[in-house]
């Protein structure tokens, strides 16, 4: 089953179940045609005010969908690695609408698309209504691979010149962040399956070695080579992850 079928199965559940949110559910997903429109009209929502409204956005959406179509897929995956890795995750339907981690990803996917399309003042706007919305602020430069998990997401921080890999977790209160004093190339390089704790800041033009693990609250300097733990201030080596994708059982201790 596909995962949009998958979505609308579970939309036609909770509606059924809570009348109350028939409105909600009808609207954002059971009268849409796939995740993409359903997800841009989502986004439109949150993003929109009054100078460029909800639908102006959301036309402006489907249009960025439909020039890239690896970001409805990024979204695809990010949702099944929301549902893999978080336990109070109970379907897709959640995270699609609530989760607020999901959504600032999938804004600012858009807004690196309209980025690399030397559309910069739009993509500032997108982010500028990001920040506002979920609390988040990831610069349109910044990439993303897929399957990400970025979970709560509150106070994230992601720079210009930042790069994440495929299937990487990250908690809330991480930044990924600049020293302050370099110009150009100046903010880190996040491997595959990396494992990023809460409240980790990992500074300047560094390299995180793929399946590596962040201990929470560390300041990481330095690079960290693949399948190493680093935690503490600044992070040192402490040991290896058990698994050779951490990310992907969430696992904070050594």
């Amino acid at each position: 089953m596909s995962i949009w079928l998958e979505i609308t199965k579970q939309a036609k559940a909770i509606a059924a179940k809570e009348p109350l949110m028939k409105p909600l559910i009808s609207e954002m997903i059971l009268t849409q045609a796939s995740l993409a429109d359903s997800l841009g009209l989502r986004l439109a929502e949150k993003l929109g005010e009054e100078h460029i409204p909800m639908p102006v956005l959301s036309l402006l959406f489907q249009e960025l969908y439909k020039s890239n179509s690896t970001i409805i897929k990024s979204a695809e995956k990010d949702l099944k690695a929301i549902c893999d890795r978080d336990p109070a995750c109970t379907g897709y339907v959640l995270p699609l609408l609530y989760y607020k981690g999901f959504l600032a990803l999938q804004a600012a996917r858009l807004s690196h698309e309209l980025w690399s399309q030397d559309r910069k003042d739009m993509a500032a706007h997108i982010q500028s209504r990001n920040s506002e919305a979920f609390g988040v602020d990831i610069h349109p430069g910044a990439t993303f691979g897929h399957g990400i998990l970025l979970d709560h997401a509150s106070s994230f921080v992601a720079g210009e010149t930042a790069i994440v890999g495929n299937n990487v977790s990250i908690l809330h209160e991480v930044t990924l962040g600049g020293s302050g004093k370099e110009c150009g190339d100046r903010h880190p390089k996040v491997g595959n399956g990396v494992l990023i704790g809460a409240g980790a800041k990992l500074l300047g033009n560094i390299k995180i070695g793929e399946g590596a693990k962040i201990g929470a609250g560390s300041v990481v300097l330095e690079d960290v080579c693949p399948h190493i733990t680093v935690v503490g201030v600044p992070a040192k080596q402490v040991g290896k992850p058990r698994h050779k994708s951490p990310s992907a059982y969430m696992e904070h201790n050594c």
